[in-house]
């Protein structure tokens, strides 16, 4: 405990002194802020409303309809007599047409030609048609692959047409089990040793040893696809870039380590370009900013991307300029909020919603419609916006949390800004968020036995996957007109078989991308 008689008498030492305790309790204030902003994060990621949570309820939720609506059901069945069988059926939604292009199996039940009644025969007079939506389990088949030999009698010549190729050479896996496997694992987050088991209640035994080489096979026969693919990502003026950790086992050390997936996604909708959508995987077994820079090598233009200092290399020394992503400059703003509900946040994030009210306004128009828009209304708006940020960084801890998230925005507005001048240029990079949202869910699959080199056959995979739902193709039924036709395609025309080719051709399933 402090006495009074060990304080000293000058009053100058004595001013020093409290000054520096004030310095030290104003440290500590903003220790424990960081600290109470991080515990709050921290809780939000695991009992906060995140969407994975929410997602988790409404399923939840879902479950108990469904054992209501059975047993309520179950209790109908066994007391058709009662009275509650007998009462109004509960509104329920219209039945939907079952879809027209599914098979159809006709089972007609017929009565006797003739009148029980008198023995006449009868006419038909019209029918009742009801239709049942049923289930066919999955099934497999084999494909014998018959060549006679022909022998002439005369010369004792022997002719035989050449067996045609499979996609593996001497594989045992056809085209569609080759592409079922490969969006099983990489879209549907089934691992192989999963979908052994799935395949053996099915009465066909494929061991995951087996289930990996038609995996590896896939892979190395589509590289020249893929890398026609990043070709052309990267042939575009205006990219979005991201990346995502993923454990890898690392070999003979039963340990993980992280490596990351780079992903490059082109997408000219939001401003009405004809040219598809595409998007390409990088796998890299560290976060080094070489790695973007040799994926981009190619690249000059115009890359939105958050503010990862290993792309700060090539704004310096490439012809490429950097776009900025409001909606990470919204998130740091929204996780100080959710903390602390401080107004200053809560005014940033009003004025950030009316950035977004504008884009949702001139989404899919052409670029210099966006552009003119967003000079007359965002253009002010983005002014008003700075202006705030910098006063209320006069009026906050410079140790703030607040305030590094005003510095976060303010030290790269010029990059936050491009986008009003750029008809072209998205508000933030949320398309390729969108794209490793893939990984994010099946990220238990990222145990990649071995080595790097199965980072790299999902990046791969994931790269056509992803192209072909941005093109609203189902992945299987495209990566299956693939496999067919590739091993016996021209190296130098393997364009032809990117989604947006080969899709009019083969004429393959279209869903809504997911």
């Amino acid at each position: 405990m402090l006495n009074a008689a060990d304080l000293p008498d000058d009053i100058d030492t004595l001013k020093r002194l409290i000054i520096e305790q004030h310095s030290k309790l104003a440290d500590r204030d903003h220790e424990i802020e960081h600290l109470k902003l991080l515990i709050a994060k921290l809780r939000r990621l695991q009992f906060g409303r995140s969407s994975e949570k929410l997602d988790a309820k409404i399923g939840q939720l879902e479950l108990l309809v469904e054992e209501l609506e059975a047993n309520r059901a179950a209790a109908l069945a066994h007391s058709a007599d009662s009275p509650l069988s007998q009462a109004p059926q509960q509104q329920r939604p219209a039945r939907r047409p079952l879809p027209e292009q599914l098979p159809r199996e006709t089972v007609e039940y017929a009565p006797a030609c003739t009148c029980p009644e008198c023995g006449t025969p009868m006419q038909r007079i019209g029918e009742d048609v009801a239709e049942v939506l049923e289930h066919v389990p999955e099934s497999f088949k084999v494909i014998r692959h018959v060549r006679p030999k022909l022998a002439c009698a005369q010369c004792a010549r022997i002719v035989q047409l050449p067996a045609p190729s499979r996609p593996i050479a001497r594989g045992l896996a056809g085209p569609g089990l080759l592409a079922h496997i490969l969006v099983a694992k990489y879209a549907d987050h089934l691992p192989l040793y999963r979908q052994s088991q799935i395949y053996a209640r099915a009465g066909v035994a494929l061991e995951r040893s087996t289930l990996a080489d038609c995996v590896g096979g896939a892979a190395a026969l589509l590289e020249p696809l893929v890398e026609a693919l990043a070709r052309y990502v990267v042939a575009t003026p205006y990219l979005h870039g991201d990346d995502t950790p993923v454990p890898v086992l690392e070999p003979g050390r039963g340990k993980t380590k992280i490596g990351r997936l780079w992903t490059y996604v082109r997408d000219g909708r939001p401003w009405a370009e004809r040219a598809a959508p595409a998007v390409v995987f990088r796998y890299s077994p560290d976060r080094k900013g070489e790695h973007p820079q040799l994926h981009l090598r190619r690249f000059s233009g115009v890359l939105q991307a958050d503010g990862y200092a290993g792309f700060d290399r090539l704004y310096q020394d490439r012809c490429i300029r950097e776009a900025a992503c409001w909606a990470h400059v919204r998130r740091k703003f929204y996780e100080i909020y959710e903390s602390n509900g401080s107004p200053l946040a809560a005014q940033a994030l009003g004025s950030i919603a009316k950035l977004y009210e504008i884009e949702a306004a001139i989404r899919g128009r052409p670029p210099d419609e966006r552009c003119a828009v967003r000079g007359a209304r965002a253009g002010p708006l983005l002014e008003q916006i700075k202006a705030e940020f910098e006063a209320s960084l006069a009026k906050v801890s410079t140790k703030s949390a607040l305030a590094s998230a005003i510095r976060y925005a303010l030290t790269r507005w010029t990059a936050l800004t491009r986008y009003r001048d750029d008809g072209h240029i998205e508000i933030d990079n949320n398309a390729a968020e969108r794209a490793l949202r893939a990984v994010a869910l099946g990220r238990k699959n990222y145990l990649f036995a071995g080595s790097d080199a199965g980072g790299e056959r999902a990046a791969s995979i994931y790269s056509l996957i992803g192209t072909a739902k941005l093109n609203g193709l189902d992945p299987e039924a495209y990566l299956r007109e693939v496999l067919t036709r590739i091993a016996e395609h021209p190296i130098n025309r393997i364009e032809e078989l990117l989604p947006w080719h080969l899709a009019p051709e083969s004429q393959l399933p279209v869903r809504r991308a997911a």
